[in-house]
């Protein structure tokens, strides 16, 4: 079994976020449920609760940029370390994620163990 990486995308920056803040409240619930659910399958390796939604973004052009933003109007807005047999397992995983009918965009990474 591996372990995968999931961050979840989202607009938190823009004058018209997506989610809303209404949405992202319907949507919390559901959210708490798809973790639940992935921890009680054994799947779950490390929940990320909180994280400084400030932050500091490092690129190529050697500027640190204040804020939780990469280009664009995409932050992260969630974060968890999984277990799955595959990316296919990992993907359908992913893909219950609530908050994706918001308009959120889950990315699904490979964690490769330090050599």
């Amino acid at each position: 079994m591996s372990e995968f990486l999931i961050t979840i995308h989202r607009d938190l920056t823009s004058k018209n976020p997506h989610p809303s803040p209404e949405e992202l409240k319907e949507a919390f619930k559901p959210y708490q449920e798809w973790i639940a659910g992935i921890a009680a399958d054994n799947k779950l390796v490390a929940p990320v609760k909180k994280w400084d939604l400030d932050g500091r973004v490092v690129s190529t052009a050697k500027k640190i940029q204040q804020g939780p933003f990469t280009e664009g109007k995409l932050s992260m807005g969630g974060l968890l370390l999984i277990k799955a047999n595959d990316y296919d397992e990992a993907v359908e995983i992913a893909r219950k994620c609530p908050i994706i009918k918001y308009g959120a965009i889950v990315e699904v990474r490979m964690a490769i163990p330090a050599a």
